[in-house]
């Protein structure tokens, strides 16, 4: 389980999270929504050691994780996926999920093409496109891949930051029933950050809704999708 409690990152005056407190449970998808500047990429990125809190504690499976390089987060089973489809544009899709997998190469070596080839057999897209340049991709493959690179590297629990970010609905809908069956069949954990607020709740246990870096509401995420008057107050409709 991952555990934050009274989390503050600023940079310089302004604060970006304060005192944020919430948990994600194992095996479940916890999704955090808010509108812009919410504080929700600050909150994965300090969760993966991107951002460094100035207060706080964030314990993930017991231990505590901050101050750890990113590196060493990887290693403790934690991937992030971050906003706008990150891939490397130069290297082919097959490179770039290999990328994701290079700390295990060594202490995993069998089960490296095994990986693999359960990324392809997620998004089979990727397979009819492995020797391509990432580059060349569409929006929704890109996200594919960066996904890919992510849960190649056999996370325990997975960062995703806005999945759905400037891709068609269709797409948005592939991706994160792909997301929702991983959890269901493989206990993966999910903190899932998004600003489309309905397609968040729709998929996800538990709803956490963030303002100007503040937890306004931590609820079952059934509940959180009811309650007209907190999303006309923070989310607009």
């Amino acid at each position: 389980m991952l555990t934050i409690e009274n989390l503050t990152t600023s940079f310089g005056s302004v604060i970006a999270l304060d005192g944020v407190s919430m948990t994600a449970q194992e095996s479940k998808i916890t999704t955090v929504i808010g509108a812009n500047g919410a504080g929700k990429s600050t909150l994965l990125r300090t969760i993966s050691g991107l951002e460094s809190p100035s207060a706080g504690s964030i314990t993930w499976d017991g231990r505590s994780i901050v101050g750890l390089k990113p590196e060493d987060i990887v290693r403790a089973g934690i991937a992030h996926v971050p906003e706008g489809h990150a891939v490397i544009s130069e290297l082919s899709v097959e490179e770039n999920i290999n990328m994701g997998s290079l700390f295990r190469r060594r202490s995993h070596k069998s089960d490296v093409a095994a990986s693999l080839d359960e990324m392809y057999q997620l998004f089979p897209r990727l397979q009819e496109r492995r020797k391509q340049l990432a580059g060349t991709l569409s929006g929704g493959e890109r996200q594919m891949l960066a996904i890919s690179r992510a849960l190649v590297s056999r996370p325990k629990l997975l960062l995703l930051d806005e999945p759905s970010l400037g891709l068609a609905p269709l797409v948005v809908v592939q991706i994160i029933d792909c997301v929702n069956t991983l959890c269901r069949s493989t206990g993966l954990t999910v903190l899932l950050v998004e600003q489309n607020a309905n397609t968040a709740l729709g998929v996800a246990d538990h709803g956490v809704l963030l303002a100007l870096g503040k937890v306004v509401a931590d609820r079952p995420a059934a509940e959180l999708k009811a309650d007209s008057s907190l999303r006309a107050a923070y989310l607009g409709y």
